[in-house]
Formats: C-alpha cells, structure tokens, sequence
C-alpha cells in the first residue's frame, strides 16, 4: 500500500513534497517531532490543572473574604465540571469533525481569558459562572490529547504518550499548589495571581496554534523514517483511516461500561484531592498557606512521577511479551489496591509530614491511571476516537462534579475528614473492579 508523502523542509533549500517510502538522502535518523508534540501536549496539560487548581489553593481566601460556607465551597468548587462534563460529547465529536489542533487552539485561548476574568469575581455568584465558563473552554482538551495519540503513536508507543499528555496534569496541580500560593501570599491578592495564570494559557494557546498538525505527514519537520514509526503496525495510516466511516461508538458495550465506571471512581479520588486537599491539609493537618502550598507541591509531584512511570513501565512489559490487556489492567488494579490501603490507614498518623509522605505514595500509584488515556485509541474505531474520549472524560468530569459536594457535605454533617477518607476507599476499589472488566483481548483498531 502506497504511503502518504509528507511535506518537508531542508534548511537552505525550497520545501518540496518527498514520498514518506523513499529515503532522505543523507538521513538515518527518524525526527522526533511526535514527541515535541506531546511536550506541548504536556505543557498544556500542566497550565490546565494549574488554571483548576488556582480556586482550590485560594479558597480559604476566598471563602473568608466572601464569607461562604462549606456547602457553598463545595458547589463552586464543582462548578467546574458541570459545563466541563456537559461539553464533553459535543467537543469530542468536534474534535473528530474537525481535527485536535484547531479545537486545542480555541479552547485554550478561551480558558485562558475566562481565568483571567475570574479574577474580577464580586462574589460567590460571580465566580461561580467564571468557573462554568472555565470548565466549557477546558473541556475539549484531554479528548484531544487522546485523538493526537491515535494519529501520531503507534500502538506500541501509546502508553507512554498517554502519559506524557497526563502527568501535566500533577505536575500542574504540584506547581500550581506552589505558584499559586506563593503569588498570593507574596501579592497579598489571589486576583492577582488569577490574572497571571490566565496570561500564561494565553502564550501557550498560540504555541499550540503554530506548531501542532493533525496529520504528521503534513508536518514540515517530520520525515520519513518518523513517519514510518507512527505508521508502524498499522493497516491504514492513522490520518486516512480516521476518516473512514464508523456507524454507532465503535467500541464494545461491556468495555465501554468498565471504562465510564473506572473513571468515574478514579476521578472522585483524583479530583477530591484536587478540590479538598488543601482544605484537608489546614484544617486537619494544620498547615498555613505556605505549607499547603510545600505540601500539595510534593504530593502532586510524586504524581506526576508515578504517571511516568507507569507509562513506561507499561510499555515496557509489552515489549517484553507480556500481553497488553494483562500488562495495563494489572498495573492499574495494583494502583487501586494501593490508593484503597493508603486511605483506610491515613486516619491512624497523628504526624502530619507522615500524613503527607503517604499522599505522596498514594497520589504515585494513582496517577498510574494516565494509562486510562491509551484506552480509546486502543478500544474505539480511529473515527471515534475523539468521542470515546469525551464520553470517558464524561464519566470522570461527573465524578469531578459529584465529588467536592459531597465531601463539602460530609464535613459539614460530622465536621471531619475521616470519613471522607473512607469514601475514597471505596471509590478506590470501584475503580480496581471496573477496570478489570474492560477487555483488550479483541483490540482491531490501530
């Protein structure tokens, strides 16, 4: 099967198509442009859950110069997620009708500007809707990432760009805890620290917009022995088969039902830590802004850590033999069977750097559900990835907006966080039987 030509350019010379079979003379090495892709990708990632976390860190803030009430906190900090999970079908159709790049570069610039308006909230009201219109303009992110791995990753290398594009999201809430808290303690102002997180998504927005492509052999850096690596394994090259008609979800009902529950638990462990944690940390634990800060920042970098991690390691038990349904379902049970541990002894340490030394552990093992981002490239036709995708983020944003109302609730009504912690060991098991029910024996699609 012929090969599509890939538009390159050499320095010092006019840019001419050259057919992706043919050898560039003088080259040996395939480009890695796949890879800067998804370092942008990260970036993005990054900048996003710092914009997300921004309210959670500022919330004592917030919640004592608008006087709001515990109940009132937990419906901001969900306010988020109700456009964010509303979108997620529209944008994941989107992003299959009209490409990842031009969906990832509007977004961006949107979210951008709905943090920096944020930051003229008068109220609990008003930054309430910021919040919603923040959630509409972040949600087509992550169903993008997942679309750019089914078009630029073999399926051999799709675990670890599921996370590359995913440990941004630890990493944003690590620095995020710490950026944002040193802006509004050194500022005396979490406007102000609002403002500059919104300029920072902007510059980004315009990074995505002239560097990422949808199709790599349109891509005037990538050449021929790169695109022969992402089309490794593959019947169709992924841009040409992403094309090709798809009548329903292309993915299998029992699979599809594993992969929305799976989610949906592992987001409530996720994001109540997002939108709780430092709330937990003050008011349990009894650290000052500076300390949340210091203490988020480890958690979430052990995270991002342990998102890396599984990756690799992942993909590293496939290369060794290991079937990849065995190798990922095992991986990301073991990370629920940890998490699960972690929070039934937590309310047994007076000691709060050892509470904080086992979130870290916790949040390393947890975060090895990046590898949930490889699922729709693997499970869905090439034509629906994008969709897949946002119906999974669906599932997760719905479990981000269930989640920090029902914390707000249950510490309000027993005015501790023990029994949340007992919640999100349930949650963790969920997530561990859900995931072995998704199936990866039939995988078709590349």
């Amino acid at each position: 099967m012929a090969r599509p030509s890939a538009s390159l350019h050499l320095p010092g010379a006019a840019a001419q198509p050259i057919n992706a079979a043919t050898p560039l003379a003088g080259t040996t090495k395939a480009s890695s442009v796949r890879w800067r892709i998804f370092a942008i990708v990260f970036a993005l990632t990054m900048v996003n859950l710092i914009d997300r976390v921004s309210l959670s860190i500022a919330m004592p803030t917030i919640a004592h110069e608008f006087s709001l009430s515990p109940s009132m906190q937990g419906l901001i900090l969900s306010s988020f997620f109700w456009a964010y999970a509303l979108l997620q079908i529209p944008g994941g159709w989107l992003i299959d009708r009209f490409g990842p790049h031009r969906v990832i570069s509007w977004s961006t610039g949107l979210w951008g500007t709905f943090q920096v308006l944020a930051a003229f909230a008068t109220g609990g009201l008003s930054l309430l809707f910021a919040r919603v219109a923040l959630g509409a303009a972040e949600a087509p992110l992550f169903p993008s990432g997942g679309k750019l791995i089914s078009l630029w990753l073999a399926p051999s290398e799709r675990s670890r760009g599921a996370v590359l594009m995913d440990s941004g999201s630890p990493l944003g809430v690590a620095l995020g805890g710490l950026i944002i808290a040193y802006l509004i303690a050194s500022l005396d102002s979490w406007r102000l620290a609002f403002v500059i997180a919104g300029i920072a998504t902007l510059v980004l927005a315009w990074l995505a917009r002239r560097y990422l492509r949808d199709d790599p052999a349109t891509h005037p850096q990538v050449n021929a022995e790169e695109l022969e690596k992402i089309n490794a394994g593959r019947a169709t090259p992924a841009a040409e088969a992403a094309r090709v008609p798809v009548k329903g979800l292309g993915i299998a009902a029992r699979s599809l039902s594993g992969l929305l529950i799976g989610r949906a638990s592992w987001a409530m462990v996720y994001f109540g830590l997002l939108t709780w944690g430092p709330s937990y940390l003050a008011q349990a634990r009894g650290f000052d802004i500076k300390g949340i800060g210091a203490a988020t920042f480890v958690i979430f970098v052990c995270g991002a850590l342990g998102s890396l991690t599984g990756g690799f390691l992942c993909d590293g038990l496939i290369r060794k033999g290991v079937s990849r349904g065995v190798a990922v379902k095992s991986l990301l049970a073991f990370s629920g069977v940890v998490a699960l541990g972690a929070f039934l002894l937590l309310p047994t340490l007076s000691n709060p750097f050892a509470a904080v030394a086992l979130l870290a552990m916790t949040a390393f093992f947890l975060m090895w559900g990046s590898l949930y981002w490889s699922f729709p490239a693997l499970l869905a036709a090439p034509a629906r990835v994008g969709l897949i995708g946002g119906v999974m983020n669906m599932a997760g944003s719905t479990g981000g907006i269930a989640v920090p109302i029902l914390v707000g609730i249950i510490v309000q009504m027993t005015g501790g966080f023990a029994p949340v912690l007992g919640f999100f060991a349930v949650c963790s098991a969920v997530f561990v039987l859900a995931t072995l029910f998704i199936s990866l024996d039939e995988v078709r699609h590349g």
